[in-house]
């Protein structure tokens, strides 16, 4: 049925294009005997055609209308799995931004903590140094206090020799200054 439609369309066209032809030809005498002739022989050449290459016209056609049906198909396919891939990209963005700050946050906490142990060992190090310098305080205020007691005890003894020479002998001189020597040293 499509093929009969094909050829009398085929048909109809070439008639009035034919029957143009000759009215433009300006002659109202149309050869009614060529003219069917012409046509009867363009209808045997185009069956010919038909005949002889019909089936390899048609296949030709509807493969590459098939070709292209399927070619629009793999483009769809290639454009939903480009689509996912884009998705899958933005995705892994997405998700490279969120562990970008988790590695900030977890060098910050890192620093936090390396901070926190340098200030506690330097704490620990200022209270060393000041417990040193106080005992190196308190020693060097025991040792001025010996060394004051060692200055008194004599000054006391010369003192003590002074007055004993003034008003005692030599023997109660010597008793005298025992008994100062040994309040001086245990005080």
């Amino acid at each position: 049925m499509n093929k009969l439609r094909t050829i009398a369309g085929a048909s109809a066209l070439v008639l009035l294009m034919a029957g143009t032809a000759f009215a433009q030809a300006g002659g109202h005498d149309i050869p009614w005997d060529n003219f069917a002739y012409r046509v009867i022989t363009l209808a045997v050449v185009l069956g010919i055609i038909w005949y002889a290459g019909g089936s390899k016209i048609k296949a030709f056609f509807s493969g590459r209308a098939s070709g292209i049906e399927e070619e629009l198909i793999s483009l769809e396919t290639r454009k939903a799995d480009a689509k996912a891939k884009l998705a899958d990209v933005e995705q892994r963005i997405a998700n490279m931004d969120a562990e970008a700050q988790s590695i900030l946050d977890e060098y910050r906490k890192q620093g936090e903590a390396a901070q926190a142990a340098i200030i506690e060992r330097a704490e620990k190090s200022a209270a060393q140094i000041t417990e040193q310098a106080s005992k190196a305080a308190e020693n060097e205020v025991k040792q001025a206090m010996e060394q004051m007691r060692e200055e008194m005890a004599d000054l006391v003894a010369e003192a003590a020799e002074q007055m004993i020479a003034k008003k005692l002998d030599k023997k109660s001189h010597e008793a005298l200054i025992d008994k100062y020597l040994t309040k001086v040293v245990l005080s």
